[in-house]
């Protein structure tokens, strides 16, 4: 007992030692383990955004389901290449044939829901029932760090959401659609956050010196997710207002809530009024796209070409915001970035105009992808401009420890 406590001390002296050595570098939001954590919210996050808007395209029998059903396939193809880049390529195949199961079985359900065909309702559901106990076995089995029963009951929660959230679209409850979509996008960010810290306990050696939760990082993923969630949600409202859905409303307040999120995290760094002046410029370049959805719809070029000139002003206006709170943050860059954004959005909508489908999931995808690059240089930024409140704590430098 007292060569256990004598180890015990021993450790902790050594923990406190090197605190300081650690405090004393800037904190920083890279790092293998974060990127770990970032690359699978974003991929995990992707997938359950395009998991419901591919049910309601299958649903509607929409001429883009092909494609948003290829685009759900891509993510799971990148999610496996993840898995393998870790566990090697025969479990990035077992993984991708387990997870694409999942994908099918939705895809039952839907055809079975169009059809009015409860048997056939049922045995989707049996089938994904299933599918949980077999993706939780195939990720407890590879990584002794992960709880079989966790994963499983979270998977539960994953199924349960999407089906929900389809369930409603058939009712016509919009309402109850969208704030279960965003439930289902944020519950898998946790997801990957859960198995991240799976795979960085279990492979130390790889991730030496890293700390994946810790302040710098968290405002990493807060920043991605919510800028993710916001390319996602911009695209499929468009999409929403030109064929006149009615649930472009629900949709469009998807935008709405996230903007409020946004706005709310960056009140947290700079102070509620900087948090409103946000507010009101990054609101006003979503006006700006529903005033070109409107002109398309009218078919008025003129109307067309001012949204297009307001989205312009506004990106310098937006450019400047930022700019101004950071010193870190190149105006110059951000204005570029933001002109990338928004010719993403256009494009993905002319395409949608166009019948053009392919293009029109290659570049949500990029839109999605380069909101998450946006949120690692804004949150990076940030770190750099208040390192004090981005300092590791205690106790998870003592865990990083413990790690080595």
């Amino acid at each position: 007992m007292k060569s256990h406590m004598s180890k015990i001390l021993t450790l902790m002296l050594a923990v406190f030692l090197v605190i300081p050595a650690f405090a004393s570098a800037a904190p920083t939001t890279k790092g293998s383990a974060a990127d770990l954590r970032s690359a699978l919210g974003n991929l995990l996050g992707e997938h359950a955004i395009l998991a419901i808007n591919t049910m309601q395209k299958g649903y509607d029998a929409k001429g883009d389901f092909t494609d948003a059903a290829n685009a759900l396939n891509m993510n799971t193809a990148d999610l496996s290449k993840a898995i393998a880049s870790v566990y090697g390529d025969e479990a990035g195949k077992s993984f991708n044939t387990i997870w694409s199961s999942h994908i099918g079985y939705f895809v039952d359900y839907v055809k079975a829901t169009s059809a009015k065909d409860n048997a056939a309702k049922q045995k989707a559901v049996d089938n994904l029932e299933k599918y949980r106990f077999a993706q939780a076995k195939f990720f407890a089995t590879a990584n002794p760090n992960l709880s079989e029963k966790d994963l499983a009951d979270g998977l539960k929660m994953h199924i349960n959401e999407l089906l929900k959230a389809f369930d409603s679209y058939v009712a016509k409850d919009y309402s109850t659609v969208y704030k279960t979509e965003r439930e289902a996008y944020a519950h898998m960010l946790m997801t990957g956050d859960a198995l991240a810290g799976g795979i960085v306990k279990q492979f130390p050696a790889k991730f030496t010196g890293d700390i994946m939760n810790n302040p710098a990082s968290d405002l990493r993923q807060t920043l991605g997710q919510l800028l993710g969630e916001h390319a996602s949600a911009a695209v499929f409202a468009m999409q929403k207002g030109i064929d006149g859905a009615p649930d472009f409303d629900q949709a469009a307040a998807v935008l709405t809530m996230n903007t409020n999120d946004l706005s709310n995290a960056i009140a947290s760094v700079y102070g509620q009024d900087a948090g409103k002046s946000f507010n009101t410029i990054w609101s006003s370049h979503i006006g700006y796209f529903v005033d070109y959805v409107k002109a398309t719809a009218a078919k008025d070029n003129t109307a067309k070409q001012k949204a297009v000139d307001n989205l312009e002003k506004y990106r310098f206006a937006q450019a400047k915001f930022f700019a101004t709170a950071n010193p870190n943050l190149s105006e110059k860059d951000l204005a570029e970035g933001l002109k990338m954004h928004i010719n993403e959005l256009l494009k993905a909508f002319d395409s949608y105009v166009a019948k053009d489908y392919k293009t029109v999931y290659s570049l949500e995808r990029e839109a999605y992808a380069h909101m998450f690059m946006t949120g690692d240089a804004l949150s990076e930024g940030i770190v750099k401009q208040f390192p004090a409140k981005f300092e590791p704590t205690t106790t998870t430098l003592l865990y990083l420890q413990l790690l080595k």
